[in-house]
């Protein structure tokens, strides 16, 4: 029914923000409230994809930007929970960073975390949360055996803050208030786990609380919220919701090379044309079931891929769209005119994923301009790419999906929007400002 209800809107519903515009005045670069638009930072973008905390900066996108959320701190169970650095180098060692405001970093803290400090400064009002997790095996089953304890939660939530709020990171090098607060991504709780998954939660709110009245600072707390109900079924999403500001929930991975007939990875709707109609691969039936289960609509950020999912061998039929592969699609140089041939990461000029079946948008970009054609399926509100020579095919986010995704979160009151993740963008950060143009507007 609200599918109907926006396609009809249409028009109407750019024309409005087009007023909303010249009536209301923009919202200061600073100024946070209202909807939220976060980003997610790959620790690990320093390294091939040569991106770094000072990119935001250069490019606006900082300007932007609500929340910057750090991928990963991991975390360990024994020989008692614990929060752990996964990149000790990229996070605080690496000396060779660019500076963000111009002025070298006097250590002894350096790497990523130097980097965020002068972000920050320039930033007052931006908010950088720690992710701990990510999708690991071992942070799965580290997170069941601290959760289902109360020592366990206490201890674990201890250590977190300890090391990121308070920012005792190594003998010798702290710096308070780096982090202010967490984002919870554990992939994802068994049937075991839905209670202690509520209570850890509650666990950190309340030391992080308690935090507060020596601190007289308001910390955040988040969780990733999975988009597929296999993964949030165990989960009780209204109890979960009581205890953060809000939860970052994927809209993307929908579809993927794991299949083996192509489809929109991160769709708006559903579509009966679809072989897998009716399923819940969609956003808009992920929104309804979370509010169904009793989210509020402010807690529900939307996630947007900032990469493409892609097959090869797809026949030239319906612009590839729902057609069988023989497989996932090579990894394409980044500036779109071949493939790359070593994977290994030693070579430059290849799409940062450096994965069959997955381009970063900035990539994609480049493709359009090389012989793959566009499609905008004005039913999904979703977008693909596709090239006759190659039979390869890409479904993925671009201006105008991102653009129509933002008017829903406005028209459903949804808490705001995300992305994964900001070294995927291309380099002006269209996409983020796409959306911001927007989100804007809300605050």
């Amino acid at each position: 029914m609200f599918r109907q209800f926006f396609l009809k809107l249409g028009q109407a519903a750019l024309g409005l923000l087009v007023l909303i515009a010249f009536v209301r005045p923009m919202a200061a670069q600073d100024d946070h409230g209202g909807k939220i638009l976060g980003g997610y930072y790959e620790e690990w973008s320093i390294y091939y994809a040569g991106y770094n905390i000072a990119n935001l900066q250069q490019n606006g996108v900082a300007d932007k930007l609500t929340h910057l959320i750090y991928a990963f701190a991991d975390l360990t169970a024994t020989p008692a929970p614990a929060c752990t650095f996964a990149d000790t180098w990229a996070d605080y060692q690496s000396p060779y960073l660019p500076s963000v405001n111009g002025t070298s970093y006097a250590g002894p803290l350096f790497g990523n975390f130097a980097a965020i400090q002068q972000l920050k400064a320039l930033h007052p009002k931006l908010k950088v949360l720690m992710s701990i997790g990510g999708a690991s095996a071992t942070n799965t089953a580290a997170f069941s055996a601290a959760a289902s304890t109360a020592a366990g939660r206490q201890a674990l939530a201890a250590s977190c803050i300890n090391l990121f709020v308070q920012g005792n990171i190594a003998p010798g090098i702290t710096a308070p208030g780096l982090f202010d607060g967490f984002n919870i991504d554990w992939e994802f709780p068994g049937p075991a786990d839905t209670e202690n998954f509520t209570a850890l939660l509650k666990e950190f709110r309340t030391q992080l609380d308690a935090l507060s009245k020596t601190t007289g600072k308001r910390y955040v707390m988040s969780f990733d919220g999975p988009a597929g109900a296999q993964n949030y079924v165990n989960i009780d999403l209204k109890a979960a919701a009581e205890q953060v500001d809000f939860i970052t929930i994927d809209g993307y991975n929908y579809a993927g090379s794991w299949d083996t007939q192509t489809n929109d990875a991160s769709p708006l709707f559903d579509d009966r044309q679809d072989p897998d109609f009716g399923q819940d691969l969609d956003i808009n039936d992920t929104v309804d079931a979370y509010l169904k289960a009793g989210v509020p609509p402010h807690k529900y950020t939307m996630g947007l891929p900032l990469y493409g999912a892609g097959w090869t061998g797809v026949p030239d039929v319906d612009h590839g769209l729902y057609q069988n592969s023989t497989g996932a699609s090579p990894v394409p140089l980044a500036n779109g005119t071949g493939l790359c041939t070593d994977l290994s990461g030693n070579t430059p000029g290849c799409d940062v994923l450096l994965t069959d079946g997955l381009a970063t948008y900035s990539t994609l970009v480049n493709l359009a301009k090389n012989g793959y054609s566009g499609y905008f399926d004005q039913r999904r509100i979703a977008v693909s790419l596709y090239d006759q020579a190659s039979q390869t095919f890409y479904t993925y986010d671009d201006p105008a999906t991102a653009f129509w995704k933002m008017v829903y979160i406005e028209l459903r009151g949804l808490g705001g929007a995300y992305v994964w993740a900001v070294k995927d963008d291309d380099a002006n950060g269209t996409m983020v400002k796409t959306m911001a143009s927007v989100l804007e507007h809300s605050r």
